[in-house]
Formats: structure tokens, sequence, C-alpha cells
């Protein structure tokens, strides 16, 4: 009856939005579902390779998964701020952290960074897609592409393929896409990933990618399941992180005190990198330590055919640069 009962509340929170994403949700349902001390879960000789892991969530993830004993290796643009992660990532755990200096817009660096992750490393337990950020204004990437779309898709998945060999030889790995509730406001429409200057709005292109993100793991997850490569996307709720404060400091001022805190926000990420249960499923969407579904306010648009469209155009950008 209990449970029942918390099942009922936590499906009241999940359609209210606000109780769901704010630390309102993450707060109750941490306590109706007696949720695991993430202290009590080890992550002794596993790799894991974050992309974006030199501030924000993916910094504190990256050092949450170094504490519990896992070799974290980060991806990063600038060298100088990726080594000051990595160092506080090393002093957060055995020292075994590294860094991979590369830019996810840019598909060259984008191979570069593959080739060095495989010739370093004899394993990959968890590749999570974190990089990314909302750009009030619009930009290009090297190779021609608007740059929220080159560095939150097309980059990510050029990754992903470069390493799906290493991930395949390695017994019960992961792939983690760090996705967005903002991608509840857009459907999956191919031709306008990319948008153009004059349409272009950050937030909706930001939300865009987010969605693109959602469908590619579950893409992912039928393409590798056979390999045994579990893969899940999430959403880390509003979390008050440095780049809600730059992206939108309007919704940052008006949530105020609901926002979660970066820990909160990272918990599930953690929680999918390093416990059992979420590598008994593949293809899921989650948010606090529970899968949901990827449609709310508006149909996803990720029809059979949208879905085809968007795989064989992200290959075809990615075999061309």
């Amino acid at each position: 009856m209990i449970q029942d009962l918390d099942r009922l509340a936590d499906g009241v929170l999940e359609a209210s939005v606000v109780g769901s994403f704010t630390k309102l949700g993450y707060e109750a349902r941490r306590r109706m579902f007696h949720w695991q001390d993430l202290d009590e879960l080890r992550m002794d000789g596993t790799v894991v390779v974050i992309t974006g892991g030199n501030s924000g969530l993916g910094l504190l993830t990256a050092t949450r998964l170094a504490s519990m004993g896992a070799s974290v290796r980060i991806v990063a643009r600038d060298p100088e701020r990726g080594e000051a992660a990595r160092r506080q990532i090393a002093a957060a755990g055995s020292g075994d952290a590294g860094l991979y200096v590369g830019d996810l817009s840019s598909l060259a660096s984008v191979r570069a960074v593959a080739a060095a992750i495989v010739e370093g490393e004899s394993r990959l337990d968890v590749l999570i897609h974190n990089a990314g950020g909302l750009l009030p204004e619009r930009k290009v990437s090297e190779d021609g592409h608007e740059m929220t779309f080159a560095t939150m898709v097309l980059g990510p998945f050029a990754l992903t393929r470069a390493l799906v060999p290493l991930l395949s030889s390695t017994p019960s790995s992961r792939v983690l896409w760090i996705a967005s509730g903002g991608m509840y406001t857009q459907s999956l429409d191919v031709d306008a990933l990319e948008m153009t200057p004059e349409a272009y709005k950050g937030a909706t292109a930001y939300a865009r990618a987010k969605r693109a993100q959602v469908v590619l793991s579950e893409e992912w997850a039928k393409r590798l399941r056979e390999a045994g490569v579990v893969v899940h996307a999430m959403h880390p709720g509003w979390a008050d992180t440095p780049g809600l404060e730059v992206g939108l400091p309007g919704f940052r001022t008006v949530l105020g005190p609901l926002l979660r805190t970066p820990d909160e926000g990272a918990d599930t990420i953690v929680w999918l990198a390093a416990a059992e249960g979420p590598g008994r499923s593949t293809g899921k969407f989650w948010l606090d330590r529970a899968p949901r579904s990827t449609e709310k306010l508006i149909r996803s648009g990720a029809t059979p055919d949208e879905r085809a469209r968007l795989w064989t155009m992200l290959e075809s950008m990615a075999d061309e640069a």
C-alpha cells in the first residue's frame, strides 16, 4: 500500500514538471524510494571518459567517480582549464586521472581524441557525453556546422562511433548521454537541427540538440545491444550550474531557491555510471534514478523515418569532413 502511494506521488510530481525538475522532486524521491548511498558504490579498475569534464556537472561527476575508485579521463577544449580540472579530479581519487584535449565541434579533433583514447586505454567502461552549452548567439564550427549541433550532436555521434570497438571489448560497458528537460519543448525535426541565422534562438537550438541526443541514445542502444554495451540518457533536473547562470539568467532568477544543487543534479549521472541496476536495461531516459517518458507537452516526433534520416545524415557528415 505504501509503495503504491509512493508511486502515485511520484507520478503527480512528474506530471507537475516544476515539482519534478526542481529540488522538491529530488528530495521527495530520495526519501520515498530510500535511495542507495552513492558512497556504497565502488568503481575500482574501471576507466571513465567524460566530455566537458572540466566544469559544472561534468567536473562534479568526474570528481565523484574518481572518489569511488574509477580512473577518470576528461575531454576538454582548453588545455589549462583541463589540466586544472584533471588535478582536482586526481586529488579526489587515487591520482589516476587523465586529460584529452579536444573540441567536440571539430570532427578532426574528435578523430584525434578518439585515436588517443584507443591508443592510451586498454578498456573503456563508461563514456559520458556531457559537453555542450547554450549559446545566445549563433556560431559556426570549423567544419561549417552550427555550433550547438556540431558540439552536442555530430561530435558525440562521431566519438561514439570511433570508440565502439573499445566499448565492445570491455565487459558491461555503458554510454551515457546527459540531456535536458528542455528537450520536452522540441520535437525531432532533422531538417531544423541546424538553425539558420535568421531563425536562431539559443534555447531552441539547445533543446533541439538535446532531443536529438535522446533519440541517438535509443538508436545506439539498439545497435550495441548484442555487443553488451548499455546506453542510457538522462536529464539532471533544473540544477544551479554556471551554465544555467550564463545561458538562462532570467530563468535562474525566477526559480531561485527551488533549483537543485549541482550535487543533486549529478546524482543520477553517477548512479547510472556505477550502480548495478541500470546495467540490466538499455535505451532508457532517466530522471531521479527512474526511467521517464520521452514525451511531455508535445510529441517527440521521433518516427522511424525521422530516426533513420538522423542516423544517415550524421554518418554522412562524419565521413565527409
